[in-house]
């Protein structure tokens, strides 16, 4: 994906704090208390994109509290654009690197992950990458809840099949498996951006479940 240069993206990010948490560090084991003001659970989407199924989310569970973390400034100031015309107390941004998850949230502070089109990295040599990979596992694993949960979409079989490879190898539960979701009885299903790119192109998207066990 190239990323086109928005050099005004970073001080739209700065004067809008309230959307995107400056320093989430300073929240790890905070986040119900001091972010979202409830006790309701909180769910986390890797690579948010534009926002489309983040804020699309948090609409349609207005009882969960959403996060939406995002590498690329450029990137990002989509999603918080949807924010800013339209407020979502239960939906807040990261602009930061999801390899340092485990420095924003607490043991057993995130119930749920999302992994939604994430860049496959096709070649061998740059398998640690995935988002699916062991290491991103382990990551998760240490801020979910007990029997905590990732869902995963992607319309990359390849990607799709290695994932399911490794969620099995970690000894993860897998469930809800669907090898085209949207001629699927699953209900609920929130598009990205690119999943309705895709899918309008006739691309089949892939989706399951994986279950950590205690």
């Amino acid at each position: 994906m190239r990323l086109r240069h928005k050099p005004w993206a970073t001080d739209f990010i700065a004067e809008n704090p309230h959307f995107v948490v400056p320093n989430p560090e300073e929240c790890q084991g905070n986040w119900s208390k001091d972010v979202f003001h409830n006790d309701n659970p909180i769910y986390i989407e890797v690579g948010t994109g534009k926002g489309s199924f983040v804020t699309g989310m948090g609409k349609q569970h207005p009882d969960v509290n959403f996060l939406g973390v995002e590498l690329y400034p450029s990137v990002i100031i989509s999603a918080l654009q949807r924010l800013v015309d339209e407020p979502q107390d239960n939906v807040k941004l990261l602009n930061q690197n999801a390899e340092d998850v485990t420095k924003f949230f607490a043991e057993n502070e995130v119930s749920r992950v999302y992994l939604n089109f994430s860049d496959p990295w096709p070649k061998k040599r740059h398998e640690k990458r995935r988002l699916t990979y062991k290491a991103f596992l382990d990551l998760y694993k240490q801020i979910l809840i007990p029997n905590g949960e990732i869902h995963f979409k992607t319309d990359n079989q390849q990607l799709f099949e290695y994932s399911l490879e490794s969620f099995s190898r970690y000894g993860m539960i897998v469930k809800n498996v669907s090898l085209d979701l949207h001629n699927s009885d699953i209900e609920g299903n929130v598009m990205t951006e690119y999943e309705e790119k895709f899918s309008n192109n006739g691309n089949r998207i892939y989706r399951c479940e994986a279950q950590f066990r205690e």
